[in-house]
């Protein structure tokens, strides 16, 4: 039993690179980046991070937390339609096509799939191929997706907080009133993969009660599913790293309440119903307040009188080394009052080989840091801010 239990392991495993989408996300994880870096080159004629950014964070907290809902999922019994599987994929990639990455969560694409599952459950469709996957479907409705959706929605939740804030990336914007003014846009996608029970095959229960939600026959088979997760917030009003930590938060609050009704779905199928509509509208209404909050909410990095406010820092320059944060803002330079491009620019060149900072902190705390310049550090000290008026071309000190 315990060999049929390891091969299974493995062929699920490997069907994760037979499935097109996982090559699909890598191709938009890394569209992502270049469209990033050609607007900060745009904006300041340097890249924050390099195109490969987004890139890297596709897949190392997704493929822990995807272990977490698998060993959950199998543990379970869980079991999932394979058309459930299919309609996933199919509205994932109907998705990925807006220009909005944030409907990739899967409150939308699982959500979507699940009603539609509802729907062609019982009635014979046929279909070309995958006719024969919907026309197994029983007339019912199935709780396991509702509460496969639940776990992505946690899952997505715990991504943004712990994720979605690493790297957001500055641009400059016009407020209403014409005004050059800074914010940051987190973009972002992850890839989750989740080993599912699909009904038939091989695997016999090893359990009496395993797997709670049963399904056809006492036959299944495991596959490794990708899910893409899709995370999109412009920040004008606060911090960047305080409004995506809490906006993953809120994430992970509907998905637990979605959890709590999903699982009374097991006895009453209206619950499974009311779980699906409201992770999408509760997934839905996050992003509406969020950003009619924003909107209401005075520019965090808007020029100031008193001194230079950083909105982005260069990796690896002199200003991420001297461990300046984005948000801190800048009074002094070499002893000199500062409070734009110009004056902190003639700053450093008094004492083109030394440099002492006077910084107001986001706590609003003044401390001292210094560093030695040496030829050829990156851009100076290497931060970004909002600079003068029609000055988008020597945004980078």
């Amino acid at each position: 039993m315990m060999q049929i239990w390891l091969l299974e392991l493995l062929k699920g495993a490997g069907k994760l690179f037979l499935h097109p989408l996982i090559y699909y996300f890598v191709f938009l994880a890394g569209l992502l980046g270049i469209s990033r870096v050609k607007r900060e080159r745009k904006n300041f004629h340097v890249r924050a991070k390099d195109a490969l950014y987004e890139l890297r964070q596709l897949f190392p907290l997704g493929l822990l937390i995807g272990l977490i809902l698998s060993i959950i999922t199998v543990a379970t019994g869980l079991v999932i339609p394979f058309a459930a599987v299919l309609l996933t994929g199919v509205f994932m990639l109907l998705f990925s096509l807006v220009s909005r990455v944030r409907v990739l969560s899967p409150a939308y694409a699982v959500g979507a799939a699940f009603f539609v599952l509802t729907y062609v459950a019982g009635k014979s469709w046929d279909i070309p191929l995958i006719g024969t996957y919907f026309e197994s479907l029983e007339d019912k409705v199935y709780p396991s997706v509702a509460i496969l959706l639940a776990l992505l929605m946690i899952g997505e939740g715990i991504l943004i907080s712990r994720n979605g804030s690493k790297g957001t990336s500055p641009k400059l914007a016009k407020s209403k009133r014409g005004q050059t003014v800074g914010v940051h846009e987190a973009k972002r996608l992850w890839m989750l993969p989740v080993f599912l029970l699909i009904p038939g095959e091989i695997l016999e229960p090893p359990f009496a009660w395993w797997p709670v939600f049963e399904m056809g026959d006492n036959l299944y088979s495991l596959m490794l599913v990708p899910f893409g997760i899709g995370f999109q917030q412009q920040i004008q009003g606060m911090l960047p790293k305080e409004a995506v930590r809490r906006y993953g938060g809120q994430v992970l609050g509907v998905g637990l309440l979605v959890f709590v009704i999903a699982v009374a779905g097991y006895w009453y199928p209206i619950a499974s119903i009311a779980a699906a509509a409201a992770a999408i509208i509760g997934r839905e209404g996050i992003a509406l307040v969020q950003r009619m909050r924003d909107d209401n909410r005075p520019f965090y990095f808007a020029k100031q009188n008193h001194g230079v406010m950083i909105l982005g820092i260069i990796p690896g320059s002199p200003a991420e080394r001297m461990e300046l944060q984005v948000g801190e803002l800048i009074t002094k330079v070499n002893g000199s009052a500062v409070n734009d491009e110009q004056s902190l620019y003639e700053a450093l060149q008094r004492n083109g080989a030394h440099c002492k900072l006077e910084v107001l902190d986001t706590n609003g705390q003044i401390r001292f840091v210094q560093r030695a310049l040496y030829e050829g550090d990156h851009h100076e000290l290497g931060i970004l801010f909002v600079q003068d008026e029609k000055k988008w071309d020597s945004a980078a000190v």
